[in-house]
């Protein structure tokens, strides 16, 4: 393990250069000398260096001092750099001829001797600094004075630089007898003697001739500097008395200037006088001009006015100059008299249109004058008139406020004819000003450019603050929307062929921003939103006035029931959707969207009536005279409304956007369709209390009548329109079978035996034909008919070994899926020869097998039929009690 001290450089102040010199006091007599500033080195024998371990190598700054002692282990190392150090921070341990073992280096680290027993001291000189180092800092006399030892009496060589001088010499001598002692240890050194004191003598001799070279170089440049001091003195004295007679002078001069203050006052009013005697006659004649400058101005003579303008502004520089800035009384009304005829070029200018018709020499002339006094200069301290900037804007506040000055009326149409007199007047404006204003103007004006941007500026000015107050009706809200993005640019107007191309004002700012774009669409489209639910509710409710009426429906020369309502409906939202592609598509959008929210609306409205309408009928409350008829047609009207609410959909529509609205048509449709069966049930269910019965068993009056009140009740079902009397009719045959069949699964009959099976599996295929015959007739398809169920419910019935019972069963499931064991359980009983073992056996079939999967298009039956819950079963055995 290494420790470093590390000795950068030595210190470089004037006289204090240190140049170590170690002397190591070995045992045995070792030697240590400077070989030259910066480089230690140490002579030793090989006995001695194999005895101590001590071993020491140069290096051009940095001094390492290996220790090997004995006592360290193998392999370990310790490594002395010495620090800087300063004749200022060295001390030394107390007690004078003791052996240091250590030595302080500044204010913070103490630098440690240690790793060698025999080292015993080191000894220190200082010489001074070499030439190859950088210069001092400068000092002056007194820093230099305090910093410069005290020589003591008889002594050759300056003092010590610390206070311990004493300790420190007695500590060098100390060094110095025992670095003797070790070098004349034995006899045979001693024959040397003489050499080392003839070196010594020489290098003291040496020294102080280097100091008395240094010391002569010092004084000469001391003598050199007191002379220059002295010529340097009488020179600054002789400047010192220069200046004092230059200020003597100065300060007379001074005093003369004062006494020749008031001749100097005298010639100034001598000259003003001299010059007011010259312009006298002319000063005489001002009040006049100002007066005739006055009525040439009143009566609109522009050129000579500031002709004459002119001449009296030229005589009051003439005398602004002379009297030294001094303005005169008459001059007064002067300024009032240019700001006069300046607003009188100002109104010629905001009389431009008109007066380029009727006195185009007017507008000229205040033209030239504008431009005549753009170019004026002047020696007086006024402000520039700038009347050519004021024509500017005369021209075009006069031009706003001929088409925008007078705000607009509010009222029905105001805004549509306003809008309609600007499409013509504006195209007029610009064609006017470039045939008659334009040439009157100088080229500059760029009179069209100027009349175009001025009308555009104007027009949006005035159309965002009429957004900025009451908010408009819908008809209004269109038309600005439709005139702003389509007329004003188009060839009616701004865009027409007529105009230059400096009046294309399509680079401008547009008349309306897209927030006033986006807050008109919103006023359109809520305006008509409600105005098209006021309409909508309007044609409902006239046709739900006339469902209590003693006349049947109107029916259409094809004999269907008829009704305008379906129509109003649709072309009050399409005409809306239409119109709306004259102005924008996001419009077109906005629009389409509120009117399929409407329909949708409508259609929750008369399905809301329709349920009102039948609650009413059937409690007796409104009872409608003709009540299926209307709900027939009714049915129409949604038929119309499937048929034709393709109207709505354009081809910029995405296909899916009218399925909300055929979803809420088919919901109508099924709504309709239910209270229309719920009448047909309410008649035929009185009938289907009786069957099945013993009656039912040997007569077919019972079916008769359900089919004759059914007939009856159908004969309505030709005024209503396919594909709506397709759908009807089906619902119609499925209600009638469906209350057959919950007749059966009551369990009112129980076959006594086979002649009965055999009876009433005859009834039903008589049953069955019997109901398709009906339904064929009155324009059913066979396919769709749901009577061959009875067909199926035969076969069970007919089969005469109960034992095969499972197969049948499992083909009724095949057939009709939906069928369960309550409905299987509750027909076994209508047999009445199925044994408890049969009956598991056949209802165990409808669990074998794979779960048949319902056919296409096949609607559900059996699970719209409520069984009859089964008996309770009892533990008990059957019999008499007794």
């Amino acid at each position: 393990m290494s420790q470093w001290w590390e000795y950068p450089a030595l210190p470089r102040r004037p006289g204090e250069r240190a140049i170590l010199k170690a002397k190591a006091i070995c045992g045995g007599g070792r030697t240590g000398r400077l070989a030259k500033p910066g480089e230690f080195h140490i002579k030793l024998s090989s006995a001695t260096q194999s005895r101590s371990g001590v071993q020491w190598r140069p290096m051009p700054t940095l001094f390492h001092l290996h220790l090997r002692g004995k006592t360290e282990k193998p392999g370990r190392q310790r490594c002395l750099r010495f620090l800087p150090i300063t004749p200022t921070s060295l001390s030394f341990p107390e007690g004078a001829g003791q052996e240091p073992s250590s030595f302080s280096v500044g204010p913070r680290r103490r630098l440690q001797l240690r790793g060698a027993p025999t080292l015993l001291a080191l000894t220190w000189t200082f010489a001074p600094i070499p030439t190859s180092a950088p210069a001092p800092p400068a000092m002056d006399s007194a820093t230099r004075d305090k910093m410069q030892p005290a020589l003591p009496p008889g002594s050759s060589c300056p003092g010590p630089e610390w206070p311990e001088q004493e300790r420190a010499e007695q500590l060098a001598r100390g060094a110095a007898l025992k670095w003797a002692s070790g070098i004349f240890y034995r006899p045979e050194q001693l024959a040397r003697l003489g050499q080392y004191r003839s070196r010594e003598v020489q290098r003291t001799c040496s020294l102080e001739a280097r100091i008395k070279s240094v010391v002569q170089s010092y004084l000469e440049g001391v003598k050199t500097g007191v002379r220059q001091l002295a010529w340097a003195l009488e020179a600054v004295q002789g400047a010192r008395e220069a200046l004092g007679q230059a200020h003597g002078l100065l300060w007379g001069m001074a005093e003369a200037a004062q006494t020749l203050e008031p001749l100097r006052e005298q010639v100034v009013q001598h000259k003003q006088l001299q010059a007011m005697s010259q312009l006298l006659p002319r000063l005489r004649a001002v009040p006049a001009a100002l007066a005739h400058t006055q009525t040439l101005i009143d009566a609109q003579r522009l050129l000579e006015a500031y002709v004459s303008l002119r001449e009296l502004e030229q005589l009051q520089e003439e005398t602004w100059a002379p009297l030294g800035g001094l303005e005169l009384p008459v001059f007064e009304g002067l300024g009032p008299l240019a700001e006069a005829l300046g607003q009188a070029v100002e109104a010629a200018a905001g009389a431009a249109g008109r007066l380029a018709r009727e006195d185009p020499a007017l507008l000229v002339a205040a033209m030239r004058v504008a431009e005549v006094d753009a170019g004026r200069t002047t020696s007086l301290e006024q402000a520039a008139r700038d009347w050519r900037q004021r024509c500017l804007r005369a021209l075009q506040e006069g031009l706003e406020q001929i088409h925008f000055g007078t705000p607009l009326q509010p009222g029905p149409g105001a805004l549509a004819e306003w809008l309609e007199a600007l499409r013509v007047a504006l195209p007029a404006e610009l064609a006017a000003a470039e045939a008659l204003v334009a040439p009157c103007c100088p080229p500059h004006y760029n009179v069209v450019r100027l009349w175009a941007h001025t009308l555009h500026s104007g027009l949006r000015r005035c159309l965002q603050q009429l957004l900025e107050g009451p908010q408009l009706e819908a008809a209004d809200a269109f038309t600005l929307l439709h005139w702003a993005l389509h007329v004003y640019l188009g060839p009616e107007m701004m865009g027409s062929l007529e105009l230059g191309p400096e009046a294309d004002v399509s680079d401008l700012e547009p008349l309306l921003t897209l927030e006033n774009i986006e807050q008109l669409e919103a006023i359109f489209v809520a305006k008509v939103q409600a105005s098209v639910a006021q309409w909508l509710q309007k044609a409902l409710d006239g046709d739900v006035a006339e469902w209590g009426r003693e006349q049947e429906p109107d029916t259409d020369p094809s004999g269907f029931y008829h009704s305008p309502m379906p129509a109003i409906v649709l072309q009050i939202l399409e005409e809306n959707i239409r119109v709306t592609r004259m102005v924008s598509e996001s419009l077109q959008r906005r629009v389409h969207g509120m009117a399929l929210s409407e329909l949708s609306a409508f259609l929750r409205s008369f399905s809301d009536a329709l349920i009102r309408f039948s609650r009413d009928h059937l409690r007796g409350e409104a009872t409608a005279p003709h009540y299926v008829p209307y709900l027939l047609a009714t049915l129409n009207h949604q038929s119309a409304l499937s048929s034709s609410v393709s109207v709505l959909q354009p081809d910029w529509v995405a296909p899916g956007a009218l399925a909300p609205v055929e979803a809420a048509l088919d919901e109508l449709q099924r709504r309709i369709c239910r209270l229309v069966l719920e009448a047909l049930l309410a008649e035929l269910q009185p009938l289907f209390a009786a069957l099945p019965s013993r009656r039912w068993l040997s007569s077919p009056e019972l079916l008769d009548d359900v089919c004759e009140r059914t007939a009856s009740f159908c004969q309505d079902f030709r005024h209503v329109r396919d594909p709506a009397v397709q759908l009807l009719l089906a619902e119609a045959e499925r209600t009638v079978v469906l209350q057959y069949l919950r007749a059966l699964m009551q369990g009112r009959l129980v076959c006594r035996g086979a002649d009965e099976r055999t009876q009433a599996a005859e009834r039903l295929r008589h049953d069955a034909a019997q109901l398709r015959e009906l339904f064929l007739g009155l324009g059913l398809e066979e396919s769709v008919q749901c009577a061959p169920v009875l067909l199926a419910l035969r076969e069970l019935l007919n089969l005469r070994d109960p034992t095969l019972l499972g197969l049948e069963v499992a083909g009724l499931r095949q057939q009709f899926p939906d069928v369960s064991e309550d409905h299987v359980s509750a027909l076994l009983d209508l047999r009445g020869d199925v044994s408890r073992e049969q009956r598991l056996a056949a209802l165990s079939s409808l669990q074998a097998g794979p779960q048949p999967s319902p056919p296409a298009g096949g609607r559900a039956l059996f699970s719209l039929v409520p069984a009859p819950a089964p008996p309770l079963s009892s533990c008990l055995p059957s019999g008499s009690c007794a």
